[in-house]
């Protein structure tokens, strides 16, 4: 089992969480992305909380948890994002002219509790940036303008098509 141990309990308390940039900016990539990761591992290392599983895309940020019952996750995770805020502007000063109060981070987040769906969750968290490619292959439509290349009408060799025979004369 997963359970872990403090002097006097047992427990296993997992979490989906999900945390997305102000206004949604897709802004986490290149140098950022490594530099988020870093800076979210070492706060939770600080708080004695596991990352089972985590996933950056360009616009939010997927993590599988497990935070131990002694802290409280709403202040775990206010905690999370208060201080990788101030490390985010600390490593990155040319972001605060795109952020003006240097809030990174949207007010809301997402969290879940795992319960017995943990591989299921692990499994989305790995494969949700592949799916998404996906779904935008398929839903790309590649749309050409009729009218683009259009000759006028002058030059038509369409055939001509007979008038209708039932027409009133």
């Amino acid at each position: 089992m997963d359970e872990k141990s403090l002097s006097h309990t047992k427990w296993k308390c997992q979490y989906h969480l999900v945390l997305v940039p102000k206004y949604r900016r897709k802004v986490i990539y290149k140098e950022l992305r490594k530099d988020i990761g870093v800076i979210i591992r070492k706060l939770c290392d600080y708080k004695k909380v596991e990352i089972i599983e985590a996933h950056a895309m360009p616009d939010h940020i997927h993590m599988l948890i497990s935070i131990p019952p002694k802290l409280a996750v709403s202040d775990f995770v206010g905690y999370l994002k208060g201080k990788s805020t101030l490390m985010i502007f600390e490593r990155h000063a040319n972001m605060k002219y795109k952020y003006g109060r240097r809030v990174f981070w949207a007010k809301g987040y997402y969290i879940s509790t795992v319960g017995g769906n943990k591989k299921a969750i692990q499994e989305y968290i790995r494969n949700q940036e592949l799916e998404d490619q996906m779904m935008d292959q398929i839903s790309f439509k590649e749309y050409e303008d009729p009218f683009q290349n259009a000759r006028s009408m002058e030059d038509d060799d369409s055939p001509n098509i007979p008038p209708d025979s039932r027409a009133i004369k």
